[in-house]
């Protein structure tokens, strides 16, 4: 077998075992007023302090909307309605506590705010700004969240 061909069944056999599908992940997209006043409610990230929406893990004892709610409440202070059906998906890389990144996709649900908090659970961690959504598409990292952004 030639050294080139060696490679490529090693790389092959080696990815098979590295790549995994997405975790899923559920997203509020977090929303007050209406057309030229719409905004979206962006918070910074723990590690990077990059502008993200609120995210997290699905929820036993909630349905994905509800768990993007509870999200949007935990990092952002929202208080709100969710919708039930999605309004789009992004993927991305998580960097866990370990380091090492895994792929996630998260499922985007609508949240029209009704308030905000002045406390809640991650105060203290995070930063929050409102801002248009063409302004929040050029702030983030994800391209599929950025072309949801600019779509509303």
């Amino acid at each position: 077998m030639k050294h080139s061909n060696l490679s490529l069944v090693l790389t092959e056999f080696v990815g098979a075992f590295t790549r995994r599908p997405a975790y899923l992940q559920v997203a509020a997209l977090c929303t007050r007023g209406e057309g030229s006043q719409l905004q979206v409610l962006m918070i910074r990230s723990l590690q990077t302090q990059r502008w993200i929406i609120p995210k997290g893990w699905p929820m036993e004892d909630r349905t994905l909307a509800g768990a993007a709610l509870q999200e949007a409440w935990e990092e952002a202070g929202v208080q709100g309605t969710v919708s039930e059906e999605t309004v789009g998906a992004y993927t991305y890389r998580k960097i866990r506590k370990n380091g090492l990144p895994v792929p996630c996709r998260a499922q985007v649900f609508h949240v029209q705010v009704t308030g905000l908090a002045d406390t809640f659970p991650e105060v203290k961690k995070r930063r929050r700004k409102w801002m248009r959504p063409q302004e929040a598409a050029t702030v983030v990292a994800e391209a599929d969240l950025a072309t949801l952004l600019r779509s509303l």
